[in-house]
């Protein structure tokens, strides 16, 4: 039985049009836990351009969870609602294309609007408000530092109605202690062992190979990389669980890892590689020739997506982000082995570092290595290893 998700979602506009944003929540139907959330400062927009912006935030979360999903989008937006429900025309230029990209995250028969009073919508409005006031001071909204959401999800765990916010703006969060100056009594942490799956036969060719084009299967290297990676584990002996990409490679070396570790593989579909567009199977320098602009433009800029309606870096990076924040959810405390591709693990560690976007260019990361990140109950992350290929040797 596919799951049901309850989407709140909101925008607003300092000014109408003036500085905007927009937050979203996903929650479990069933118990009213939130299992995601995102928000962003846009710029200067309308209130319904913000509060469209939020309903798409809000959906490629929920689709990011789970893509078979029958999702309940709850919105004070009159407005929104009416379109979405089709009783109301889209008469505006701006929003038909919002409305569009909205509409193509699901299929219709998924997807159930309703319009709900402000006072029932705080959390999406309180998001909204962090996004704007992050832009306000020149940043974009950090979900770490997002006081909305702690008290939130606070009280939902304990049954509990969250606090009014203050009518103060929200003070500007300080950085969780580092290092030496961190507490020590964070308990244990929950870390990450990323696995790249081993080589397919378009790993030495180096061609673009995401979740967009054909799914190819491990070469015979790819296979006895996999049973090395498999060996190293099981002498280590940490690893409590093991979760892979949805994509056949990734499968298949998690099964041979699993098989020596005694233990099941669970499918996360967030995992998956970036979908690359029309540049799949092709060679860098193919691409180069074919759509130079396209690739300077990739290069250059994290929301630029590949040629022919691709996967941009900032996207994979939301994706990444709530597949994180699921998982750590999920085994809070246990050292889980995660069976992966290359953008996602080179996001994930830039994620842990704080790191710009251009960093994902500066990463090496070869098939079947093994990287691992430390995540603590303070919100901090430590990389512990990255492209570690000794078990190849």
């Amino acid at each position: 039985m596919a799951p049901r998700f309850i989407v709140e979602a909101d925008g607003g506009s300092r000014g109408n049009p003036g500085p905007a944003g927009y937050g979203a929540v996903v929650l479990d139907a069933a118990t009213g836990e939130a299992l995601a959330e995102a928000a962003e400062y846009i710029g200067t927009a309308t209130n319904n351009v913000a509060e469209y912006r939020g309903l798409i935030a809000g959906l490629e979360a929920a689709k990011a969870l789970d893509p078979a999903a029958e999702v309940q989008v709850r919105m004070d937006s009159k407005l929104v609602v009416e379109q979405m429900s089709g009783r109301w025309k889209i008469k505006h230029p701006d929003m038909r294309p919002l409305a569009a990209r909205a509409r193509a995250l699901y299929p219709a028969g998924q997807v159930a609007y309703e319009w709900i009073p402000r006072e029932e919508n705080k959390h999406a409005d309180r998001l909204a408000n962090e996004a704007m006031d992050a832009g306000k001071a020149g940043r974009q909204w950090d979900a770490g530092a997002s006081a909305a959401a702690l008290a939130e999800r606070t009280a939902a765990r304990k049954g509990v109605r969250a606090a009014e916010p203050v009518a103060e703006p929200l003070a500007e969060p300080k950085a969780a202690p580092v290092g030496w100056a961190a507490p020590a009594d964070l308990g244990t942490p929950t870390t990450f062992v990323l696995l790249r799956h081993g080589e397919t036969a378009l790993t030495p060719q180096k061609r673009f190979s995401g979740s967009g084009g054909n799914d190819p299967e491990l070469s015979p290297v790819g296979l006895h990389q996999a049973e090395r990676a498999g060996a190293a584990l099981a002498a280590r002996g940490t690893i409590q669980a093991v979760v892979s990409s949805p994509m056949r490679r990734c499968r298949e070396t998690a099964a041979a890892v699993a098989a020596r570790l005694g233990l099941e593989v669970r499918v996360e579909e967030g995992l998956r590689e970036a979908d690359f567009g029309a540049w799949e199977g092709l060679t860098f320098a193919e691409v180069r020739e074919r759509w130079p602009d396209d690739l300077d433009a990739w290069l250059a800029f994290s929301k630029a997506a590949p040629t022919g309606g691709g996967e941009s870096f900032a996207a994979v990076a939301r994706r990444m982000t709530l597949t994180r924040d699921k998982l750590l959810a999920r085994y809070a405390g246990r050292t889980v082995l995660l069976v992966t591709h290359v953008t996602p693990v080179k996001t994930l560690v830039r994620l842990a570092l704080g790191a710009p976007p251009e960093s994902l260019f500066r990463m090496e990361l070869s098939a079947a290595s093994l990287s691992a990140v430390a995540y603590y109950a303070d919100g901090n992350a430590s990389l512990r290893l990255l492209n570690d290929t000794g078990h190849l040797r």
